[in-house]
C-alpha cells in the first residue's frame, strides 16, 4: 500500500506533460519501428550491438564477458577458456585441466590429488592484476606444474554457467579466489571436502604458502589411504594372478583330460580296427579253404599212363617241394594253377584221406585270386592266367615250372573287400 502513496506523490506536472508530448510521441514512433526492423531482420540487433561495442570499455574482454557465449560440454568449454585465456594473457605453463569439473574432480578423488579450482570473474576490477601477478608468476606457474605435489589446476570463467554453477557450489562470493579440495578420510571414507580458500589478491610466496600448507597437513592422511589402496592394489593383484594360474592349471588339466579322452579314443578305434582285421582275415581264411575244398574236388584226374598225349609237368613249389603231375593236352591252363593251390587237398583225396564232414561247396560272393603265377626258368616264360589257352597248346609236351609269389600280401590286407 505504502508503495502505491509514493508513487502518486511523484506525479508529474500537466504542463511538463504537455512539453514532453512530442518527444514521447517520436520516441515510442521509433521504439515501433525498431521493433518491426528487428522482427523482419533478426541479425539487426546483434550487427548493432558489435558496433556500439567497439567503441565502448572492457573491448578486450568481449570473450569472457559476452552473456551470448554458446553453452558447450563440458570438456569444451574447458577448452575454450583454456584458449581464450592465452588469447587474453598470453601463452602460459599453468598446467590447466582441459576438462569438465565434475570429471576434474571424479581424477582428483581417484588418484588421491589436490583439485585448485579457480573461477575467474572478468568482470572484477582485481582480475588482471590477479592474473598477471599471481596465476602467471613463474614461482605459482612452478609449484601449480610439479608434479610431486599432486595438483590438478581446473579454473573458467564465471560467464560459463558450468563455472557460475561451481563457484555456486563451493560458496565463492568474494572475487579473485581459489579453492583447494582434496579427500578427507577424516569425514568420511570418500569425502572430498574444501581444505584452503584464497580470498583476495596478495602474493605468489604467500598464494603458493598457503597451498603448501594445507597440502602439507592433509599429506598424512592422503599417503596413509595411498599406502592402503597399493596394497589392496597389490593384493587384488596377488589375487589376479592366482585366479589366472588357477585358470591356466584348469585349462591345462582340460587338455591334459582331452588328450587322454582323444587317446584312448584313437586306442579304441585302433583296437577295433585291429579286431575287424582280424575277423575279416579268419573270414577270408575260412572261405579260402572252403574254396580250396571246392576247388579241389574239381580237379581233373591225372590221365592214365597210357595215354601219350598227356603233358608231362615237373612243379618246384613254393616250399621247394617237387611234385610231377601228368595233365590232359586239352585242359585249360587254370588247371595247373588250381592244382597248385589245391596241392594238399588234392593229395589227400588221392590218398582217401580227404575229409567228408567239411563244407565243400563253392562259397557265395568269394572272389578267388591266384597270388602266384607260374615260370619256366630257362628261358624264363612266365605262363599267366590272364593270356588262358590250352595247356598243350601253352606248355608243349613236357615242362619243368617253378611257382612264384607275385605279391608277399598278408591275408587281413587282400580280405577287406570279402563278403561278410
Amino acid at each position: 500500500m505504502s508503495t502505491l502513496e509514493n508513487h502518486a506523490a511523484h506525479e508529474t506536472p500537466l504542463i511538463l506533460s504537455l512539453l514532453f508530448t512530442p518527444v514521447n510521441l517520436v520516441y515510442a514512433l521509433f521504439t515501433r519501428i525498431f521493433n518491426l526492423f528487428s522482427r523482419i531482420f533478426p541479425f539487426l540487433p546483434r550487427v548493432l550491438n558489435n558496433v556500439f561495442a567497439r567503441f565502448g570499455p572492457q573491448t578486450r574482454r568481449r570473450t569472457f564477458t559476452s552473456t551470448n557465449r554458446r553453452p558447450l560440454g563440458p570438456q569444451d568449454t574447458s577448452a575454450r577458456f583454456i584458449r581464450e585465456f592465452t588469447q587474453e594473457y598470453g601463452a602460459t605453463t599453468l598446467p590447466f585441466s582441459e576438462t569438465g569439473y565434475a570429471r576434474a574432480f571424479d581424477l582428483a578423488k581417484r588418484d588421491l590429488k589436490f583439485l585448485l579450482v579457480i573461477p575467474l570473474s572478468m568482470e572484477h576490477d582485481a582480475t588482471d592484476a590477479y592474473v598477471h601477478t599471481i596465476l602467471l608468476s613463474p614461482t605459482v606457474t612452478s609449484f601449480l606444474s610439479d608434479p610431486t605435489n599432486n595438483i590438478l589446476l581446473w579454473a573458467g570463467t564465471l560467464a560459463d554457467s558450468e563455472t557460475y554453477e561451481v563457484a555456486s557450489q563451493l560458496r565463492i562470493s568474494t572475487f579473485p579466489s581459489a579453492c583447494l579440495i582434496a579427500h578427507t578420510p577424516a569425514v568420511s571414507s570418500t569425502a572430498m571436502s574444501v581444505i584452503a580458500r584464497i580470498t583476495g589478491t596478495t602474493t605468489p610466496t604467500s598464494f603458493n604458502a598457503t597451498l603448501a600448507a594445507a597440502m602439507s597437513q592433509h599429506e598424512s592422511s592422503l599417503s596413509t589411504v595411498r599406502a592402503a589402496r597399493a596394497e589392496q592394489n597389490a593384493s587384488r593383484s596377488i589375487r589376479e594372478q592366482q585366479d589366472s594360474a588357477y585358470e591356466r592349471s584348469l585349462a591345462a588339466d582340460r587338455a591334459r583330460a582331452q588328450q587322454r579322452r582323444e587317446a584312448e579314443a584313437a586306442a579304441a578305434r585302433r583296437e577295433k580296427e585291429a579286431l575287424e582285421r582280424q575277423e575279416k582275415a579268419a573270414r577270408a581264411a575260412e572261405l579260402l579253404e572252403q574254396w580250396r575244398r571246392w576247388r579241389a574236388k574239381r580237379v581233373l584226374p591225372e590221365p592214365d599212363k597210357e595215354d601219350k598225349t598227356a603233358v608231362r609237368i615237373q612243379l618246384r613249389l613254393e616250399d621247394g617241394e617237387r611234385v610231377i603231375r601228368r595233365f590232359g593236352r586239352e585242359v585249360e591252363i587254370e588247371e595247373v594253377y588250381a592244382f597248385v593251390e589245391c596241392f594238399e587237398m588234392v593229395r589227400k583225396r588221392e590218398s582217401g584221406k580227404e575229409e567228408e564232414e567239411k563244407r565243400q561247396e563253392q562259397p557265395e560272393g568269394f572272389k578267388h585270386e591266384y597270388t602266384f603265377q607260374l615260370v619256366s626258368p630257362m628261358p624264363r616264360e612266365v605262363y599267366d592266367l590272364a593270356t588262358g589257352g590250352k595247356i598243350g597248346d601253352r606248355i608243349g609236351r613236357s615242362a619243368s615250372l617253378i611257382v612264384e609269389k607275385l605279391v608277399d600280401v598278408e591275408m587281413e590286407e587282400w580280405s577287406e573287400e570279402l563278403p561278410s
